[in-house]
């Protein structure tokens, strides 16, 4: 994924042709090991309450507090509220000089992911920069633009992948010579680590590179949409400023790229006899006496769609050798990269055209693991539909062709801890 500059990175009041990632000035947890790990805290958009619960009983000040308030007036003060506590009580403070941060993310088997924290501008996807592959609802939009404005800060960056090595992914290596700025270990299992690089040098070489480049939202689709939305608000009373850049990771994913995962889905009170026999015109099914697990590991060396479907009890291998389900589910003008994947041929093909059930947030459920998925289904006289990761490869194609994945398609992992680091506005410089 690449674009030719226009012109140097970094020239005042113009606009790069490809990523333009600037140092800022981070505000950070001044405590490191156990404590900080304490302070650490999944996305937003994976706790559930009783995670919520159990991380705030861990330490009061640990920054779900900040990132999930409760969704009031009085819940998004009490946000701003907390951020202010910390930073007034020393728990929290501003390092001095503006940085690009090296953020690494290390799983317990060593596997490691790396990229670069900074300010990223904000684009039009329109421009081709920085490349959408799902849509968005309004309110979560809604919910995380309150959010920003009480606390005026980005707590959590937007993660954006690229292909390509050169200067950004040199830097991201470099670092094991020096020590980390902050280390944690989150009961996940994954140790987080951050380098701060402020050399004009190295800085300026990171620039030139990813001036060149384009990249994919891997995750956080609704923070960048957040962060135009406000972008669009403040542009309008104060112009220029802060807020037409946005906290990212950015991740070189030939090199210390993450590991994608399928999220699965769930349909509650449709049971697998139903469901199997509306498929039977279309697409072949075959039952298994293995675990669903299993025969979704055998689905993937099946060409063309295959998917699982389960009640938990049993399990069916779903596969589509004449096409005609994908058929069911294409619609004129789409590109071969969206209609070809599994996910769009069972949110159009399964879901609307052979079950007949509107595709939305009630009728189909999302889970980040079979066993969840099969849990859930269960527990609601459902059936679980078990999905392959979508190639990240085939995420850019329909990214680069301007079209848009179901909801919920693809899951990105490790994600990256919030309370980490910061972006206040009112500390950056216009």
């Amino acid at each position: 994924m690449s674009a030719t500059p226009d012109h140097g990175p970094g020239t005042p009041g113009r606009r790069s042709r490809g990523l333009s990632l600037e140092p800022f000035r981070a505000l950070r947890p001044r405590v490191d090991g156990v404590r900080l790990g304490r302070l650490l805290s999944p996305p937003y958009d994976v706790i559930d309450a009783g995670l919520r619960r159990q991380l705030l009983d861990s330490d009061p000040a640990n920054a779900v507090s900040v990132i999930l308030p409760d969704p009031t007036p009085e819940g998004y003060a009490d946000a701003a509220a907390h951020l202010q506590e910390w930073v007034s009580g020393g728990l929290y403070a501003v390092d001095e000089t503006p940085a690009l941060y090296v953020y690494e993310m290390r799983d317990e088997a060593g596997q490691a992911t790396r990229g670069l924290l900074g300010a990223v501008e904000l684009r039009d996807p329109a421009d081709g920069v920085i490349l959408p592959h799902e849509n968005t609802m309004a309110g979560p939009v809604a919910d995380r633009l309150e959010v920003m404005i009480a606390t005026d800060a980005d707590l959590e960056p937007i993660y954006l992948v690229y292909d390509g090595g050169g200067a950004a992914s040199e830097l991201v290596r470099s670092v094991d010579r020096d020590a980390p700025v902050a280390e944690a270990t989150t009961p996940d299992g994954i140790t987080h680590r951050l380098w701060s690089v402020t050399d004009v040098e190295a800085l300026q070489a990171v620039a030139d590179d990813l001036a060149t480049r384009r990249a994919l939202i891997a995750d956080g689709h609704h923070r960048y949409a957040t962060y135009r939305e406000r972008q669009r608000l403040r542009a309008e009373i104060d112009g220029s400023g802060p807020w037409n850049r946005g906290l990212a990771l950015v991740v070189d994913s030939s090199e210390y790229g993450p590991q994608v995962h399928a999220i699965h889905r769930f349909v509650p009170g449709l049971s697998l006899a139903d469901a199997i026999e509306r498929l039977s015109e279309l697409a072949e099914t075959t039952d298994t006496s293995t675990d669903p697990t299993d025969a979704l590991a055998a689905a993937a060396d099946v060409s063309g769609f295959a998917a699982v479907l389960t009640d938990g009890k049993q399990a069916v291998l779903v596969t589509d050798p004449a096409g005609s389900l994908a058929a069911a589910a294409s619609r004129p003008g789409d590109v071969p990269a969206l209609s070809d994947l599994d996910v769009t041929v069972v949110h159009r093909g399964m879901v609307e055209r052979v079950w007949a059930l509107p595709d939305d947030v009630d009728t189909v459920g999302y889970a980040h693991s079979a066993p969840e998925a099969i849990a859930a289904a269960t527990s609601r006289d459902g059936v679980a539909i078990l999905l392959r990761p979508t190639p990240v490869a085939a995420v850019t194609a329909v990214a680069a062709a301007g079209a848009r994945m179901p909801r919920k398609s693809t899951l990105f992992t490790p994600k990256p801890a919030s309370g980490l680091v910061l972006r206040r506005l009112a500390d950056q410089s216009g």
